[in-house]
């Protein structure tokens, strides 16, 4: 038993559907990019992990100092403390995995696990709500978020000596497939448009 689409439904599966076609070569040089991305990964994961260990410590010790600066510069406004803790959170986190970068690495594989398990099962929801829009092309996109959970199996199944390799492959590998996922819908995008 189906169930009709309500007007909105309709509405936004076209406008969806649209937006892939008009947007054809975007969503191309992305699964292009990302494609490439994941291969070069793979090839090295433990200096692909270091990079992203390196990476995230840039990021939270620059929003940590952006927070800092705002907080002090509105002193007067509700929640400073837990601004304040917040903002030196975020830049302790980032000086742990500048300074420490393995042992970030063992941190992040972690997170890792889980990003996996959460993406996996919203790409598979995301799949299976736009099938009818996605024709002949949403089982790249289920089989996107089937190998995310897989690759999380994965992970936890090697634990503990997957800490040296798995964030720089397992990345490299979601890249790879995500990769795909767009250049098959991004081609079929163009196909059905012709």
């Amino acid at each position: 038993m189906t169930n009709p689409q309500s007007p909105s439904d309709a509405g936004a599966s076209a406008g969806f559907s649209r937006a892939i076609r008009q947007h054809s070569g975007l969503f191309l040089a992305e699964g292009i990019v990302l494609c490439i991305l994941g291969i070069a990964a793979i090839a090295v994961p433990v200096l692909a992990g270091l990079a992203a260990t390196i990476f995230l410590g840039w990021l939270f010790l620059a929003a940590g100092l952006s927070g800092l600066y705002f907080t002090f510069r509105e002193k007067g406004a509700p929640g400073f403390g837990w601004s304040l803790f917040s903002a030196l959170l975020a830049i302790a986190a980032g000086a742990v995995l500048l300074w420490h970068p393995l042992k970030g690495l063992l941190t992040l594989t972690y997170v890792l696990i889980a990003f996996f398990i959460v993406d996996g099962a919203v790409t598979i929801f995301i799949a299976i709500a736009h099938r009818r829009e996605l024709t002949g092309k949403w089982e790249w996109v289920l089989v996107n978020g089937v190998i995310d959970l897989i690759l999380a199996g994965i992970i936890i199944a090697g634990l503990p000596g997957a800490f040296a390799w798995a964030l720089g492959l397992l990345v490299g590998i979601d890249m790879l497939f995500g990769g795909a996922a767009l250049v098959a819908l991004a081609i079929d995008a163009r196909r059905t448009a012709q």
